[in-house]
């Protein structure tokens, strides 16, 4: 009965989201945070306070992906206004006007090396628009970057959802290089088909048939580095991988290596204006600078911006509000239960990059006061909607997680793992794929779940390091279905009411994924 309780909430969300006459997300995830909420208090006999404490919780974590969203879409109005994205489009087409090609380049091999950099969504924030400013249909962009934005999220962030997603769990430095090494074999595989699903969301297959070669090129040139650098390191293999095989991407490309002959007629690429592009190409390249520069250990710099000696604080009804020497804002004994949260602020890719580069991008593109100010409005209003729904299912989390062994999440894979034994390695992926379902993050599912995949396998008699590297496979897959994800992108895209579609198509690609992983389980 608890284990039904338990997932009510979850088949009400799909299928709120997934009927004829779907439920816009903004009025389905209050909703289904609200029935959480009743569940926790009359089946589970939760304290009111503190479910309260961790729906204030839920609606300050909002600040977070919300942040980020206005930032990228920011940056994209700049672009859009200034012109800029005009001559990014005439460039890329001057690369190759195929189009499998340009979706290749930009949105696999590109938003590869962005996950690598940054994650926290960041790759689809900047590949989508330039694919619809290139003419791709929005909505099938999204669904493209979702599925495209999973092999390389397990080293997303250089490295975040394995280093620090398993940090609680007293593993060795060789068993996370293990882990990681299982990962990146699994996702390599995962690739070679991923890619060609997601280019069927815009493509025919007779185009993509005759295109295969140079799909299948492009993949290798970012996964074969990538899984070859995770044999030492689990910090930078997507980066690596991603700019290794940005840079051959483009080359293929311009070689005409494994595309399609142009059809008669067609006229031939060219592009004059190299300073232009180079103007263009300059917030991106800024973005990558200090991403980079901002996350990479030795430049000392991260140590900076996680700074977390108090600056300043003050009580407040028990709660202890601060701020560090890094600006991260926090609160702490929220409404005295012992509930707490955190704002990064010069750390979430916000402030830094995003609002950052749109600044120097200003007076670097001579826009007027007007121009900035319709941008700014603009901004705002896009985001109104997507801040109701994130706040929706960012309590909905805070719920699911209540109650420590009782949480209803931690009942349901604690049930499912029960019912399989030592059958669990085939389906470990998935419970790593709900977690980024609901929490909108890699490094919170392997976070959340390391812990209760690890006693499982040694419950199960099943290799920890396997099953570890499955939950993360999983973690990097459930951003194809990400709720957080796709409201991020729709925003940015200004795509209104299509979630519930989005996931019944991005579910396919991921339970694909999920049969490479067990795959892959069986053979080992």
């Amino acid at each position: 009965m608890d284990t039904l309780l338990c997932a009510a909430p979850i088949l009400f969300l799909i299928w709120a989201m997934t009927k004829r006459n779907a439920l816009p997300s903004h009025i389905a995830l209050p909703l289904t945070a609200g029935i959480v909420g009743l569940i926790q208090v009359f089946a589970f006999h939760a304290d009111i306070t503190l479910l309260m404490a961790n729906a204030l919780a839920g609606t300050l974590s909002v600040l977070t992906p919300i942040s980020i969203v206005a930032g990228a879409i920011l940056l994209n109005r700049v672009l859009v206004v200034s012109g800029n994205e005009q001559v990014l489009r005439d460039w890329l087409s001057s690369i190759s006007v195929n189009p499998v090609a340009q979706l290749m380049i930009i949105g696999w091999a590109f938003a590869f090396m962005l996950e690598g950099a940054s994650g926290f969504g960041t790759p689809a924030a900047i590949s989508a628009p330039i694919l619809v400013g290139l003419g791709f249909p929005p909505l099938q962009v999204a669904m493209l970057a979702l599925v495209m934005n999973s092999v390389p999220v397990t080293f997303g962030a250089v490295g975040t959802p394995i280093w620090f997603g398993f940090s609680g769990l007293s593993l060795s430095d060789s068993n996370l290089l293990d882990i990681a090494f299982n990962a990146a074999v699994v996702n390599s595989l995962a690739a070679l088909i991923i890619p060609v699903i997601g280019l069927g969301f815009i493509l025919d297959s007779h185009t993509i048939k005759a295109n295969l070669l140079f799909i299948l090129l492009s993949i290798l040139v970012c996964t074969i580095p990538h899984t070859l650098f995770a044999i030492w390191n689990y910090e930078f293999p997507s980066l690596v991988g991603g700019a290794i095989g940005f840079a051959m991407s483009i080359l293929l490309a311009k070689g005409n290596i494994g595309l399609s002959r142009p059809q008669q007629g067609q006229p031939s690429p060219t592009f004059k204006g190299n300073k232009s592009v180079v103007k263009a190409l300059l917030p991106f390249l800024l973005l990558i600078i200090i991403l980079v520069i901002t996350r990479v250990p030795a430049f000392g710099i991260k140590q900076v911006f996680n700074d977390p000696t108090p600056l300043a604080s003050i009580e407040l009804n028990h709660s202890l509000l601060s701020v560090s020497h890094a600006l991260i804002l926090s609160a702490t004994n929220l409404l005295n239960t012992g509930v707490s949260w955190q704002y990064k602020t010069l750390y979430v890719p916000a402030i830094i990059p995003f609002l950052l580069v749109a600044l120097i991008c200003i007076p670097l593109y001579r826009l007027s006061v007007r121009d900035v100010k319709h941008i700014t409005i603009e901004t705002g209003s896009r985001i109104f909607l997507p801040f109701i729904s994130l706040i929706g299912a960012l309590i909905m989390v805070k719920f699911m997680m209540m109650g420590e062994e009782r949480a209803p999440m931690v009942l349901l894979a604690n049930t499912f793992s029960n019912l399989l034994g030592e059958y669990w390695i085939y389906v470990a992926s998935l419970l790593g794929a709900l977690g980024s379902f609901f929490s909108g993050s890699a490094t919170i599912s392997n976070l959340t779940f390391g812990a209760i995949q690890q006693t499982i396998a040694q419950s199960s008699g099943l290799s920890i390091t396997l099953t570890l590297a499955l939950q993360s496979v999983g973690a990097a897959m459930g951003n194809m279905v990400c709720i957080n994800n796709i409201i991020a992108v729709s925003t940015i895209l200004n795509i209104r009411n299509q979630e519930g579609a989005i996931i019944k198509r991005t579910v396919v690609p991921m339970l694909a994924y999920a049969a490479v992983a067990a795959l892959f389980s069986l053979a080992q």
